[in-house]
This record gives C-alpha cells, sequence and structure tokens, in this order.
C-alpha cells in the first residue's frame, strides 16, 4: 500500500508567496524527482501574521521515502533556506497508509 508523509511549517504571512515558490523550486521538485513518488501537495492556511504549510507527499513505499529523505526514521527532510524562512516546524514527518485515494481534476 502507499504511504503519505505529512510535513508542517509554519512562516510569517508576510513571506508566505515567497516561501511558497521556494518550496515549489526546491522541495516539491525534488520530490516529484524521486522515482517512487506518486505525487504531492502543498497546502496552505494563512491565520492573521502566519500562514502554515502542509507537505503531502504519496510514495509507493518506506524503503522509497527512506531513498528520499536520506533518514530510516521519520525525520523532516528540510531545504537549505527554510530556516530563513521557518518560525516553527515539526521535526519528523508523519507516515500514514493510503486507505483509499481518489483524486480530482483541478
Amino acid at each position: 500500500m502507499a504511504i503519505a508523509r505529512i510535513w508542517r511549517g509554519t512562516v510569517p504571512t508576510e513571506r508566505a508567496d515567497e516561501y511558497a515558490q521556494y518550496m515549489n523550486e526546491t522541495g516539491i521538485e525534488d520530490i516529484l524527482g524521486t522515482a517512487g513518488n506518486l505525487g504531492v501537495f502543498l497546502l496552505r492556511r494563512e491565520e492573521g501574521e502566519e500562514t502554515h504549510f502542509q507537505t503531502v507527499s504519496i510514495w509507493e513505499s518506506e524503503d522509497v521515502i527512506e531513498a528520499f529523505s536520506g533518514s530510516s526514521d521519520r525525520t523532516a527532510r528540510l531545504e537549505p533556506k527554510d530556516e530563513e524562512f521557518l518560525i516553527r516546524s515539526e521535526p519528523e514527518a508523519e507516515h500514514n497508509t493510503v486507505a483509499m485515494s481518489s483524486f480530482f481534476a483541478a
């Protein structure tokens, strides 16, 4: 069964557009370029001065995730400039087995 890997981080709202673009050019591109990745979503929720991001990536297996993350545990894989943006982030990603999937045409 496929695995959904979820990571969360928060940036100042004034830098949210810049962070989304940075993530698209780095983390999202890296995820999509990894063999065994089945897709990715970058979710965004603004709450006043803070904007919360979630990266939800879908993978064929835990082994494929390990090849991407470079770690056998669930340690978050941060991008080189993430610390310039993030005011909070989760140190570990959450892994969930995909029980069912259905995608829509955007």
